[in-house]
């Protein structure tokens, strides 16, 4: 047994040390060359806005840039600081929807003098960017949000019920409006609402994977509560994309498809059943039906009419900036129907580059979900990118004539400080998510919220 010993040792000697680890790979060099690119193409449109416009390269083009690039810088030193190891691609995603979110309210702004959103679009920003901030300094670990599960869930049911107190707002009562400031409780519920069920969801994932074919109580919850919603605040998008989420969550939880069917009969019943009762919905679902309905009857075009002539105007290359006529859409231009000026302006070769980079930016989230070790954390990662994704699909099919419309806001592109704030937020979260994906197996091992690998 000694000799045997001794040779091993001899063997190993010879051998010499054992290759080194390989270090985890820094892609914050990626990162800065896609944000300058991103910054760049931004003021780039802003200035094609202006020579659209009146001729010339706007005066302050110079210090729209340097304030766009000062927030972009700011975010990538913070992240190469606090999250080294994330994907480089989410920020700068991000900082370029934002721009052109910025460009395209402030080309509309141009039509309308006696409304101008952009200036306040661009304080938003920079709150959501600020927050962006916070996120990624302080959240050393997104496990600690699991300890918050019930809390968050409480607090996101809160919110969704505040706007039911105050009076309608084109027919939604989804707005909290207080001496001149306005605010949309439902795009921070929607977060609280991902971190509640992805936390809900991990700890009874082996219950609700042997659960035979009795429904969950929490799936019948949320579907009364988003019957609820559409009831009391006639918000057809919202109760749509939570309940959606938890169906989705649901399934990457326990793999059943079943799940995902009864969650759509149910929420096909309800929206049947309530397009039937509500007039707001059911107008809604008449101009989907037949959006050049009022244009035959000699009351011109309506908004979803509006809508589908600015994209066929667009052609596949666009008018471009600064040379629609896409203002004609009415007072949602600037919110529900912002992809509409992307479409004419841009044409299909900008709107299908915009989709892109939703899909990319979902797409990454959905990558970090599966490098992401603990059940928490890859049903949090699924249920933030789900959230995007189930947005631009609803936006995009309600403006387009696909489903009916919602009135919700593109993310990080339509006018909306509340929605801004939050996809800042969503956007932290997912590096914080990539960064946990990459961890150097020196650091230690990565448990779940239990304590468990």
């Amino acid at each position: 047994m000694t000799t045997e010993a001794t040779r091993v040792g001899r063997d190993r000697k010879a051998a010499g040390p054992p290759p080194p680890t390989a270090a985890p790979v820094s892609r914050r060099g990626a990162e800065l060359a896609l944000l300058v690119l991103a910054v760049f193409l931004s003021v780039c449109g802003y200035c094609a806005v202006g020579l659209a416009r009146t001729g010339h390269v706007p005066p302050d083009a110079v210090r729209h840039g340097a304030g766009l690039g000062a927030l972009a810088l700011v975010a990538h030193v913070v992240v190469r600081w606090r999250a080294p190891r994330a994907d480089p691609l989410p920020l700068p995603i991000a900082v370029l929807l934002n721009g052109l979110g910025l460009v395209l309210i402030h080309r509309l702004d141009l039509e309308t003098p006696g409304d101008r959103a952009a200036p306040a679009q661009l304080v938003w920003s920079t709150l959501g960017v600020g927050l962006f901030l916070l996120v990624v300094h302080l959240l050393d670990d997104h496990r600690t949000l699991r300890r918050a599960t019930r809390a968050c869930g409480i607090a996101a049911l809160v919110l969704l019920v505040l706007p039911v107190l105050f009076p309608p707002v084109n027919g939604a009562r989804i707005w909290i409006r207080l001496a001149g400031f306005s605010l949309q409780p439902a795009e921070f519920a929607k977060v609280l609402l991902v971190v509640f069920f992805a936390g809900h969801l991990a700890a009874h994932r082996e219950a609700l994977t042997g659960a035979g074919r009795r429904a969950p109580g929490p799936v019948v919850a949320i579907w009364l509560l988003s019957v609820g919603v559409l009831v009391l605040e006639r918000d057809l998008g919202t109760s749509l994309l939570f309940f959606a989420l938890f169906v989705i969550l649901l399934y990457v939880a326990t793999g059943r498809l079943g799940w995902i069917a009864l969650g759509l009969a149910g929420l096909s019943a309800a929206a049947v059943a309530v397009a039937r009762i509500e007039p707001h919905v059911r107008g809604r679902v008449a101009d989907w039906l037949d959006p050049f309905a009022s244009v035959e009857a000699g009351r011109g075009a309506g908004q979803l009419a509006q809508s589908l002539f600015a994209f066929a105007a667009g052609g596949l290359f666009g008018e471009g900036l600064g040379q629609g006529q896409s203002s004609l859409i009415g007072f949602a231009a600037k919110s529900d129907f912002i992809l509409a000026t992307a479409g004419e302006e841009l044409g299909l070769a900008g709107l299908g580059a915009i989709i892109v980079l939703y899909a990319l930016l979902v797409e990454r989230g959905y990558r970090a979900a599966q490098l992401t070790p603990d059940p928490f954390g890859r049903l949090l990662a699924v249920g933030l990118s789900s959230l995007i994704a189930v947005q631009v699909f609803v936006i995009a099919g309600g403006v387009t004539g696909l489903i009916p419309l919602t009135g919700m806001a593109m993310p990080f592109l339509a006018q909306g400080g509340s929605s801004v704030v939050t996809n800042w937020v969503i956007v932290a979260l997912l590096i914080r998510l990539g960064d946990a994906a990459h961890r150097d197996p020196d650091e230690g091992e990565l448990l779940d919220g239990e304590g468990r690998p």
